[in-house]
């Protein structure tokens, strides 16, 4: 081998030269560098691993100095989110008052005679034996005994049956103690509307003692008749669902569907005075 390259080292050398001033002819007019695209070559691996610690080195120091800072935005974000949230329900609940008050004042054109007093319900018991509303109003807003308590559009809810100061107790018309006088609308007929254990657990009451020659349909309106003065005349009751026969064989009485939504009613209005004179 040593000997090789003393025989032929002049013509190594040559060669060497040659190809070196190949490289520079062909960098110069192709603008490429062999020895700038090996260093790339060898650069870019760690161009890459050093982009990757950057962004990892980055993301921890956001963590570590922007933490406090993020959570901060979150909170504030928690509780814009809250208050849209709540202001949305007191939008729905002012639409709600506001149906609510224009049928009122609807009812109050209609029948200006009554004069009532407006409460909440606070609390709704409803078993097998009884079904009654607690209501927020008592005897120092002129809430008496055998007061009638209508809902906003005047249907028939219930009546007072004990009162406190601030409060009262009301069962409604399903609970089998309430009686009151009612009136078929479309024939004028009269007969007695009363709460029955059976049919307070499908959300009815009960027409009982009609007329024997009273021809009644499914639909008929009743209301209340006002014989007796207690509760005022003309207040809707409900519809009749379906007629039946008593167990005698003779006697008929009919299933009666509330106009008011007795479940889920949250206002009503106790009617204090009518007709220029007080209920109790």
């Amino acid at each position: 081998m040593k000997r090789f390259f003393q025989n032929n080292g002049g013509l190594i050398l040559i060669a060497a030269v040659l190809l070196a001033a190949v490289l520079a002819v062909g960098s110069y007019i192709l603008e490429f560098n062999p020895l700038t695209n090996v260093l790339e070559v060898i650069a870019t691996p760690f161009r890459s691993l050093s982009s990757a610690v950057a962004d990892w080195t980055q993301e921890r120091y956001d963590r570590a100095f922007r933490y406090d800072e993020l959570v901060a935005e979150n909170n504030a974000l928690r509780q814009r989110l809250t208050e849209l949230e709540e202001a949305a329900r007191a939008g729905q609940d002012a639409v709600r008052d506001n149906e609510r008050l224009r049928d009122l004042l609807g009812l109050a054109e209609e029948r200006p005679e009554l004069v009532y007093e407006d409460a909440e319900v606070t609390r709704r018991s409803a078993s097998n034996w009884e079904s009654n509303l607690t209501i927020n109003k008592g005897t120092s807003s002129g809430v008496a005994l055998q007061d009638c308590v209508i809902d906003q559009y005047g249907n028939v809810v219930g009546v007072v049956t004990e009162v406190g100061l601030n409060w009262a107790l009301v069962s409604t018309i399903l609970d089998p103690d309430v009686e009151l006088g009612g009136r078929i609308a479309r024939t004028d007929d009269n007969a007695i509307l009363e709460g029955d254990f059976s049919l307070m657990l499908e959300g009815k009451l009960k027409l009982s003692y009609l007329p024997s020659d009273t021809q009644l349909v499914s639909g008929d309106q009743v209301t209340t008749s006002g014989l007796g003065g207690i509760y005022p005349a003309g207040l809707a009751v409900g519809t009749i669902r379906t007629l039946h026969t008593e167990a005698d064989g003779v006697n008929r009485y009919a299933e009666v569907q509330p106009a008011a939504d007795i479940d889920s009613i949250r206002y009503v209005y106790v009617i204090t005075e009518f007709g220029g004179g007080s209920t109790s």
